[in-house]
């Protein structure tokens, strides 16, 4: 039995009932569905609602006749491609096979019908009708298959060049790591060195309270910047597990912030940096003090790193359920272009290549605000300096 898509629809169309009900049982076949139409106005009827393997028309019909209806088939887009054969019971006198070429048709039968003449070349109607639909079917499934195998190309496209962005962020994140933990690494080296070298001379005048005090401090700065930097990276790997502990207790923000300024006071000097707080009233919340104390102490180094020296200015305050901490230098500011990616990993702004740093700070810090509920914002221009805004919900939902 044909595939239900295969099924062909066939139009007859005669003005006498007795006709049409003989035509259809001569056409009647698996596969094949025959609809009637007593007239020219009923077959267009039909014709709009149904797609048609092949239309046998009646010449001769009361109002509009077959060579009409035939004309206004070729003249519709839907129905011009479909094939029409003429039955006349005229005699070939009246020369109507010649008007039906004329009027588009692809054959011309005289009455009486031959049985086999009709049923053989509906049948080949209905194959071509058949073959085409299948052709239709695999174009379609072809041009699908095609489509899938863009996307498909465009998804592998787009894989391979985060492979190669990843490659890229590995490379430079290692060459970024090597060389930050090798300059505390070599300082501590070449301190251990000299201090060996005075020892093996047994030079131990070398070795004053005052010279010892500042070797320890040194070597303490040097130590806490390896850890800084291990501590970094570790930070990083929790984030993208999921895994960032936040802890968060009641908390004084006026009095964590002066701390961490305190803190921050003897290496922003020692840069050329005058660090500038003016301590407002409490400011209470529920919030990670560690967290909160890491975020402020990135933006501080952020400052000092790109400060050019000049005076940084610490503010905050609270509005309403909303905490906020200001951090504004005056040095090199930040591009355009730069403004779109420094919260990302291992991006710094551009012109500070030079200075010290993975890359990290700003990515672990708006990701410390966004696990707090809160959220960092950034104003800068280049040579005007910048100035960051962390804004943190006073009681963070659970």
């Amino acid at each position: 039995m044909p595939d239900r898509t295969d099924e062909a629809n066939l139009l007859i169309v005669d003005d006498l009932p007795e006709n049409l009900l003989a035509l259809e049982a001569l056409l009647k076949a698996p596969g094949i569905r025959v609809h009637q139409a007593e007239s020219a106005e009923q077959a267009l009827e039909l014709l709009l609602r149904h797609e048609f393997a092949l239309a046998i028309l009646d010449v001769q019909m009361p109002g509009m006749d077959g060579f009409q209806l035939a004309e206004l088939m070729r003249g519709t887009e839907r129905t011009k491609q479909i094939p029409i054969v003429f039955v006349s019971a005229a005699g070939r006198e009246l020369n109507y096979a010649f008007k039906g070429y004329e009027s588009g048709a692809v054959d011309f039968m005289q009455k009486p019908l031959d049985t086999h003449a009709v049923r053989s070349k509906v049948s080949v109607f209905v194959d071509l009708y058949r073959n085409r639909k299948r052709m239709a079917r695999q174009l379609e499934a072809l041009e699908q298959s095609r489509r899938e195998q863009e996307v498909l190309l465009d998804e592998l496209r787009s894989t391979k060049a985060e492979l190669e962005d990843a490659v890229r962020m590995r490379d430079d994140f290692m060459s970024i790591v090597s060389h930050e933990l090798k300059t505390p690494l070599n300082t501590l080296i070449l301190e251990v060195q000299l201090r060996k070298m005075q020892l093996g001379r047994n030079n131990l005048a070398a070795f004053s309270e005052e010279r010892l005090r500042h070797m320890v401090d040194k070597d303490e700065r040097q130590v806490q910047s390896l850890i800084r930097l291990i501590d970094d990276m570790l930070d990083v790997s929790r984030i993208r597990t999921g895994k960032l502990s936040i802890r968060p207790t009641p908390v004084d923000l006026c009095k964590l912030t002066a701390n961490v300024v305190e803190n921050f006071a003897p290496q922003m000097e020692a840069s050329g940096c005058a660090l500038l707080f003016q301590r407002p009233e409490p400011v209470i919340g529920v919030w990670d003090e560690f967290r909160i104390e890491q975020v402020l102490a990135n933006l501080l180094t952020n400052a000092m790193r790109y400060g050019a020296g000049k005076p940084v200015h610490v503010a905050l305050g609270q509005q309403g359920e909303q905490a906020w901490i200001e951090v504004q230098d005056h040095g090199i500011g930040i591009s355009r272009k730069s403004l779109e990616r420094i919260f990302c990993q291992f991006e710094r702004a551009e012109g500070s290549e030079s200075s010290a740093g993975l890359g990290l700070g700003l990515f672990i810090a708006e990701q410390i605000v966004k696990a707090h509920g809160g959220r960092i914002e950034v104003e800068s221009e280049e040579g005007q300096g910048a100035l960051f805004r962390v804004l943190l919900p006073v009681r963070p939902e659970a």
